[in-house]
């Protein structure tokens, strides 16, 4: 039986493959010009008999029907991405695809490519027909601003293959496997079941949820002044986008490396991530940079991380808004309602999609990410930069106290422009003052 499933699964990942490779080929022969409203519908089918045809090549899978669609739309997409047909399919189609495991509570099956630039996942018929009447609001979306946290769409395609139907999409990949991910969060901003399961505590690299980042990153994770609004700002205006499409019950993937660890292995790396690059991919791009100069960032061993701290620790911050294909249809109103009754209905994941994006802006904005002040962070720099105090332990000390005062002085607000006002001090503050000095 295992290596039943074992074969089936070998055979539709290449059915994956060998239909990807199809459709963007033979795309290649429609010449090149602007979206019409139109295209966002159309649905290309094509049956791929095993012995090929006079349109098709043969090939050793079972015979299979490929849909691909909105063919000129999703091409216009990979375009403004800069990324190439010859590299599509050869990041696509030349090596075979990486399984990976699933830790939400989808059935969804994800696989990465062996160059580490896409991610190729299967989503639920009605997922994909959502998606398909997003598309139009995508494009005008990404037209006005491709630097997003937001989910790249890059194909939309259905494989039928040995009696099974199965729907995927192509996206980004948010989390480099070149780059050691000492922590993974899937974070929404509710507490109710949001803890990871005993099950995936166990394994190589766990995804934690909500309760566990408050846990295990209490403090929080700082940021420059900069880093911190443009980061903020990126994902104000991403959570309005999905409100304006009542998209609700979406995640922050996000993934910290630390770098004090483990120096990063060059062995280790994708030779992808020093060639190809796919435009506004990386976590620091997503978020900076001007629009009107869309060259990438020079690639270096951050591998587009943001850089943060925690604590007397320096990180690199990979992340990105997943799980967007989800709106707020009957069933999720009904799902709210029936979670409400027996719990608090506010810490709930399922929500109406204006408290949904206030709630996770505020999480994401007061929790997760937190600004220094701009004073201690120069403050900072410039004790870096002082030859009389480069000892490690007094360095962290400095850094510490500094944090310190931050938290002490003021607390984090939506409005990133607004003063922050002074807090009362504790007791825990004054036992704080005690140990510093």
């Amino acid at each position: 039986k295992i290596n039943k499933k074992t074969t089936e699964t070998e055979a539709l990942k290449g059915a994956i493959q060998l239909g990807i490779g199809y459709a963007v080929g033979n795309l290649s022969s429609k010449p090149d010009r602007d979206v019409l409203m139109q295209d966002f519908s159309v649905v290309e089918t094509v049956f791929l008999p095993s012995e090929g045809s006079n349109l098709t090549p043969a090939h050793h899978f079972p015979d299979f029907r490929l849909k691909t669609y909105a063919p000129l739309a999703f091409r216009y997409f990979r375009e403004l991405f800069g990324i190439k047909p010859d590299d599509y399919l050869y990041s696509i189609c030349k090596e075979p695809l990486i399984e990976l495991s699933n830790p939400g509570a989808s059935s969804s099956w994800f696989y990465l490519t062996s160059d580490d630039e896409f991610i190729i996942k299967t989503v639920q018929h009605k997922e994909a027909e959502f998606l398909q009447k997003l598309l139009p609001g995508y494009y005008m979306n990404l037209n006005q601003n491709p630097r997003t946290l937001l989910p790249k769409f890059y194909g939309l395609y259905c494989i039928q293959c040995g009696g099974v139907t199965v729907r995927v999409v192509v996206m980004n990949n948010v989390l480099p496997r070149a780059m050691k991910m000492h922590f993974k969060y899937d974070l929404k901003g509710s507490s109710y079941k949001r803890r990871a399961s005993r099950k995936e505590r166990v394994k190589n690299s766990p995804t934690y949820k909500d309760l566990d980042f408050q846990e295990m990153h209490q403090d929080g994770l700082y940021f420059d002044p900069d880093t911190y609004s443009a980061l903020i700002k990126t994902l104000q205006r991403d959570c309005r986008v999905l409100e304006s499409f009542k998209i609700m019950d979406y995640s922050l993937l996000l993934g910290i490396h630390v770098l004090d660890r483990k120096p990063l292995s060059r062995g280790n790396r994708c030779d992808s991530r020093r060639g190809q690059k796919v435009l506004y991919s990386t976590a620091l791009e997503s978020i900076q940079g001007n629009v009107k100069d869309p060259e990438p960032v020079a690639d270096d061993d951050t591998l587009g991380g943001i850089p943060a701290k925690h604590k007397d620790e320096n990180l690199l911050i990979f992340l990105g808004i997943i799980d967007i294909l989800q709106s707020y249809r009957f069933i999720k109103k009904v799902e709210h309602s029936w979670k409400a009754l027996v719990h608090d209905g506010d810490t709930v994941s399922v929500h109406r999609p204006c408290f949904y994006a206030d709630r996770f802006l505020k999480f994401m904005s007061t929790t997760v990410f937190r600004k220094l002040h701009r004073k201690f962070w120069l403050l900072g720099k410039l004790l870096l930069s002082l030859p009389c105090i480069r000892s490690r332990f007094v360095l962290h000390a400095c850094f510490l106290y500094i944090l310190y005062i931050n938290r002490r002085d003021s607390s984090s607000t939506l409005a990133l422009d607004d003063p922050l006002p002074s807090l009362s001090r504790s007791q825990s503050d004054s036992e704080l003052d005690v140990y510093l000095v």
